[in-house]
């Protein structure tokens, strides 16, 4: 695996690859990978030539009092497993490659409706900061697919709406959720846990489920939504926000029958995310009365 960090030297590497024909795949990550991210590089090995993964903790992305100097930076650890799971490129740019003018003079990239609500409402700006750099990427690497994690939900769908509005040529690929034994989602925010808060934290998932198969046995909706937020509460989370959503992530209507359940969870000092898919049965209301 060879380890780049000059862009210049990135786009010649990949141009020789251009030329041979070969399918480039990139995989985005801040880093600190665990099995979920080698899920997506062992995605992109099976789809392309060449494997491209980044790793760049991306400042724009983290608004003012979240994690982005304690956020982990484990570069060694990373670049060995990257090796091992059959990456042929990591790049690895500094802040000031990418963003040489300083973030308050770097040109942002926007993507309306679809980062709006969610973490784009608990974070503002945060989808800014990940269509601006995501966009970058793809213009440096400008590979043939690029396998993003289902866990970020909203994420994907940014990163989908991004690619078909302004006519990139890149397939798009979601990799569904690893989870640890117990269902909790593999995250680098799992770290920040305690044991204590760690045996706490499957309680999302087991939420999640258990909201599932009320909705699927047509409970009414925000009936359902409130009792989850109760229930997370109880559990010794503090919600962000429990949603559920059609698969675009539109509002759901009487003719919604797939759906998606988001939510996102801050547990001692962790903001913790998850999704689960939903079948609504016909005749699912709103409320009970409805």
């Amino acid at each position: 695996m060879r380890t780049l960090r000059d862009i210049d030297e990135l786009r010649s590497t990949l141009q020789e690859h251009r030329q041979r024909g070969q399918r480039i795949a990139l995989v985005p990550t801040m880093g600190n990978l665990h099995a979920g991210h080698l899920d997506l590089v062992a995605c992109a090995r099976q789809q392309a030539d060449i494997v491209v993964s980044s790793l760049f903790v991306n400042p724009m992305q983290f608004g003012p009092g979240e994690d982005l100097d304690g956020y982990p930076r484990t570069f060694d650890a990373d670049q060995a497993q990257l090796v091992e799971a059959g990456c042929d490129v990591l790049f690895a740019p500094a802040v000031s490659s990418l963003y040489p003018n300083g973030l308050d003079a770097q040109s942002r990239v926007h993507v309306p409706v679809v980062g709006e609500g969610l973490c784009g409402g608990a974070r503002p700006g945060h989808f800014d900061g990940v269509s601006t750099v995501v966009s970058m990427l793809f213009n440096l690497v400008q590979p043939d697919i690029a396998c993003f994690g289902e866990k970020d939900y909203q994420q994907l769908a940014v990163i989908r709406k991004l690619v078909r509005d302004l006519h990139m040529p890149i397939e798009i690929i979601g990799v569904p959720i690893v989870r640890a034994a117990d269902g909790l989602a593999l995250s680098s925010r799992n770290g920040y846990l305690t044991s204590e808060e760690r045996a706490k934290a499957p309680a999302l998932y087991r939420t999640l489920c258990t909201l599932r198969d009320r909705l699927e046995h047509g409970a009414a909706i925000d009936t359902t939504l409130q009792q989850g937020i109760a229930a997370l509460y109880e559990s010794g989370f503090t919600p962000d926000y429990l949603e559920l959503r059609d698969t675009s992530l539109g509002p759901v209507n009487a003719n919604t029958r797939q759906a998606i359940l988001l939510t996102a969870a801050k547990l001692g000092p962790a903001r913790l995310i998850d999704n689960i898919t939903v079948q609504l049965p016909g005749g699912t209301t709103r409320a009970a009365n409805e």
